[in-house]
């Protein structure tokens, strides 16, 4: 199977968001409860919030025959924030070709700890990918709590230093 990995552009939002929709929908229910997967993705995404915050951070997408397949983004200070892939195309190294190239670009940019806030779904991945979780928690969303996990990865830096 060929997949394509490219930088997100503002076109690629609404097709983001509903694949957000439907993963968290298909894929996580199996780890949280109706109520909970309905705060955490109501269907009824703020467009251009999403958008704003997709262009701020570094961002990429997975085409197969043009059509997204998943997504994922990392801020400029290591905070991997989204890493999602359709509910279809599941357990195909996507999530995975995705997660080299952010950790590639946080490693080019200098950093040398990448965080994240992986779900219980998620958790098992990013463990097998070397993360440490740091804590677990409860994030509170309209009344509703998920639990989640605290992860880092300590990653060598590929940027120059002049001396």
């Amino acid at each position: 199977m060929e997949i394509e990995i490219r930088k997100y552009t503002a076109e690629d939002c609404k097709k983001i968001t509903e694949l957000f929709f439907e993963t968290v929908h298909h894929i996580n229910c199996r780890d949280y409860s109706k109520q909970q997967l309905d705060v955490w993705a109501n269907g009824q995404p703020d467009l251009a919030q999403w958008n704003a915050s997709l262009l701020k951070n570094y961002s990429l997408v997975a085409v197969r025959k043009k059509q997204i397949v998943g997504f994922g983004d990392i801020s400029q200070d290591g905070y991997l924030d989204r890493l999602y892939v359709d509910k279809n195309f599941q357990n195909q190294k996507i999530a995975t070709c995705l997660c080299n190239a952010l950790e590639v670009w946080a490693q080019e940019q200098g950093i040398t700890t990448i965080e994240t806030h992986a779900s219980i779904t998620a958790k098992p991945f990013f463990e097998q990918r070397g993360y440490d979780v740091k804590k677990q928690q409860q994030v509170c969303r309209k009344g509703i709590l998920l639990t989640n996990f605290v992860m880092e990865k300590q990653i060598f830096s590929k940027k120059r230093i002049n001396i």
